[in-house]
């Protein structure tokens, strides 16, 4: 575990951990299932990571798209490496759509849709709105 995957919620927020990686609920939602794909490890540079992190990560962005595709049928998605503000790798996924998603009876429309995601304009949540998320998405991994 490395500050950046407690700054994203960790453990309260993993909806499934490998060895190497862990896939986090992004408590912001920009767009229904927003995640944060976080290296376990104190690598603070892509090029830091073991062979056998970079192999596992294959499994950890094809497992994504999977359950993403299935859940929210995203039409596009982007892998963000941000890594100004929180230092260890990781990638924020943010399912991308043009037609509103619905969850619990909230819409989550894309409002960056077709250009880059709007990060700044998360939609609302509560506590329990995303223990929800984290609950359903972990079901289906």
């Amino acid at each position: 575990m490395n500050e950046t995957m407690t700054k994203f919620g960790y453990p309260q927020t993993l909806i499934h951990e490998y060895e190497h990686w862990c896939v986090l609920l992004r408590p912001k939602q920009v767009t229904l299932g927003s995640l944060v794909l976080a290296a376990r490890s104190e690598a603070t540079r892509f090029s830091d990571l073991s062979p056998a992190s970079i192999a596992e990560q294959h499994q950890a962005v094809a497992d994504i798209e999977r359950v993403l595709g299935e859940w929210v049928q995203y039409e596009k998605i982007n892998y963000l490496m941000l890594m100004m503000v929180d230092p260890h790798v990781h990638y924020h996924v943010i399912p991308r759509y043009s037609v509103p998603r619905s969850f619990a009876d909230i819409e989550f429309a894309d409002a960056g849709w077709p250009a880059l995601p709007a990060l700044g304009d998360p939609i609302a949540m509560t506590p329990a709105q995303n223990e929800a998320l984290i609950t359903d998405l972990r079901a289906r991994w």
